[in-house]
């Protein structure tokens, strides 16, 4: 009996990763939590142990590929410590290449072997088998066949810890941080377990001096800990396994088994649900992580009140963005110039565009429209600066994309968000009148196309379009008929519903992108998006509307729950998370149990994973 239950405890079932919602993760940081403060204040002992237990815990979630996280921290603590060695410049950019070339080359390994494979057979017809080298590796150390070779398994957040790793040695090589000197208290900082399998991406600079100081955790810091891990396993139990398990995943599943109205909700529904289940972990991680006298940085910030896609992406997965920022889009040349990596990513974009679609047009397209800016850039010097910064902005966001995966969706995604990004620059340059000339010509064009080009993604466009223009006109009528009292309420919600329903419609090609074998992701996931869109813009049947809006009824209340909440003023919010925190202890346990009970009457038979796993 003992020996079975320790073979449980120390085990690894990849059909049972620990997840924050399991009951076992409760025991397991019970007992943690119950060590840690028994040395809670010496430090090295402290930052030791859960070093360890971060790797143990990571292995519970990913099994053997707990060596590559272990090898990468040994890596990039080995690099940092070289890096202020090196008598020259020369040495140091050595030190930053080498990590860079490993840490993004298992990176691309894991998540880009499968399109690698298929780019070489497209371009020089060469078959190349997919191999799990790391699996070989272990076989061959082990001396007998222990790991499968024939599939690459994505490890559980490496795309995380990678680029933690990197931010590290790049702060080290700006000389923006000391290399942490000690390889425990590194790999603590690595590997911490609240973060660790889905971020947020934590800075050195920010994280590491923590590190050495002592425990403290106030009365209303624990108040608010338990808040914010209350608050995220209702987001991700209530609100988003709910809403996947019983409406969203059927209907991505198959969308032509369902009506147009049913496909349009499930996108809706969708939206809220990555949201809650990103944000609701991370949530729960910063909860943890406060408990334990660690502060992580807030990644979300109530993303769906964003009037533009430009805040979207400043509220959305905050520490991803800002990384993006600091590493790819102001080296880039930012909103200054256009450097050689500017034109060496739209190639690069290109190709990729021209393999994931096996059409060579894709990159003429794409190449031809870089030189008819570079050229419009030396004609016009004073538009260069705009004309450049979007180009990187659209190259951060089309990268960003393919970060996610190598789908045609996910570029399509990434590309659409930039492409907003762009649009909304120009659009709040310009006045009334002409706002409401541009909109009447694109969506006549769009009209038209629908006549001489008839498709759903047209009829679709056209509903949109034609909303934007009633509330362009309406807009310009005002300023026209000479009211002068601004409406500036009025004005962010109509600009918050139209950055929500654009952002929810990219999330089309994302979710159709996601779940997927990446042997096959290409396809099926095209195939995914392009049947929910001929189901959304094809004619409903208007009169089956109420008859399905009851069948859906729980999903449909509990997205606009979920959507009002999220809509709350941040000053409300921030006021009952203090009213909580500052309950008694006993009033809050008993609220506590309440909550927890309420949250798991939503619990589905198969705790769902977090969508950010799997990237």
């Amino acid at each position: 009996m003992v020996v079975e239950f320790l073979k449980r405890i120390f085990s690894f079932d990849p059909n049972s990763p620990l997840l924050f919602t399991q009951f076992d993760f409760w025991v397991f940081f019970a007992l943690v939590f119950t060590l840690f403060s028994l040395f809670k204040n010496k430090v090295l002992l402290r930052n030791t142990f859960i070093f360890f237990v971060s790797v143990f815990f990571y292995y519970k979630t990913s099994g053997w590929a707990t060596i590559i996280l272990v090898s990468a921290t040994l890596l990039n603590f080995l690099l940092g410590l070289a890096m202020p060695k090196r008598k020259t410049e020369g040495g140091r950019v050595v030190c930053l290449l080498i990590g860079l070339l490993l840490n993004l080359g298992i990176l691309c390994y894991f998540k880009y072997a499968y399109f690698f494979a298929e780019m070489l057979h497209g371009l020089f017809g060469v078959t190349i088998p997919v191999v799990n080298v790391f699996a070989e590796i272990g076989n061959v150390i082990a001396g007998k066949d222990m790991f499968t070779v024939d599939k690459i398994i994505l490890p559980v957040g490496i795309s995380f810890y990678t680029f933690q790793c990197v931010s590290y040695i790049m702060d080290v090589f700006r000389r923006k941080v000391e290399p942490v000197s000690n390889l425990l208290n590194f790999g603590f900082y690595i590997t911490f377990f609240p973060q660790l399998v889905a971020g947020p991406i934590i800075r050195a600079a920010d994280f590491v001096p923590q590190i050495y100081k002592k425990y403290f955790l106030s009365r209303r810091q624990f108040g608010i800990a338990v808040f914010w891990i209350l608050n995220g396993m209702a987001k991700k139990i209530i609100l988003s396994d709910y809403l996947a398990v019983n409406f969203v995943d059927r209907v991505f599943e198959n969308p032509l088994l369902y009506t147009g109205f049913e496909n349009l909700v499930a996108l809706f529904a969708y939206s809220l649900q990555v949201y809650a289940d990103f944000s609701g972990y991370t949530d729960i991680a910063i909860g943890v992580a406060m408990i334990m006298g660690f502060h992580l940085p807030r990644n979300f910030n109530s993303p769906y009140k964003a009037t533009n896609p430009g805040e979207f992406w400043k509220r959305w997965h905050i520490s991803l963005s800002k990384w993006l920022q600091d590493y790819l889009y102001i080296p880039l040349g930012g909103n200054r110039t256009a450097s050689i990596g500017t034109y060496a990513c739209i190639i690069t974009i290109s190709l990729i565009g021209t393999i994931l679609s096996g059409s060579i047009w894709v990159a003429v397209v794409l190449v031809s429209l870089a030189l008819i800016v570079t050229i419009y850039c030396r004609k016009s010097p004073e538009k260069k600066k705009e004309l450049t910064s979007n180009m990187n902005r659209m190259n951060t966001m089309l990268l960003g994309g393919l970060w996610h995966g190598p789908s045609w969706n996910f570029m399509i995604w990434g590309g659409l968000n930039g492409i907003g990004m762009i649009v909304y620059r120009f659009w709040k340059d310009w006045d009334h009148p002409l706002r409401l000339l541009m909109i009447s010509i694109v969506t006549f064009g769009i009209y038209k196309m629908t006549e001489y080009f008839p498709a759903p993604v047209w009829n679709i466009a056209l509903v949109w379009l034609g909303a934007i223009w009633i509330g362009t006109f309406l807009r310009f009528m005002y300023n026209f008929i000479g009211f002068k009292n601004p409406l500036p309420w009025l004005e962010r919600a109509w600009a918050v519903l139209q950055t929500f329903v654009f952002i929810t419609w990219t999330r089309l090609f994302f979710r159709a992108g996601s779940n997927l074998d990446p042997a096959e992701a290409n396809e099926v996931a095209w195939n995914t998006a392009k049947n929910m869109v001929t189901q959304i813009g094809s004619q409903w049947n208007l009169s089956q509307i109420p008859e399905i809006a009851a069948s859906c009824a729980n999903i449909i209340l509990l997205f606009w729950l979920g959507m009002l909440i999220h809509w709350i003023p941040e000053r409300i919010k921030r006021r009952y998370r203090i009213e909580f925190a500052s309950l008694p202890l006993p009033i809050m346990a008993l609220v506590t149990v309440m909550v927890i009970f309420v949250i798991y009457q939503f619990i589905t038979a198969d705790l769902q994973k977090f969508i950010y796993f799997q990237f």
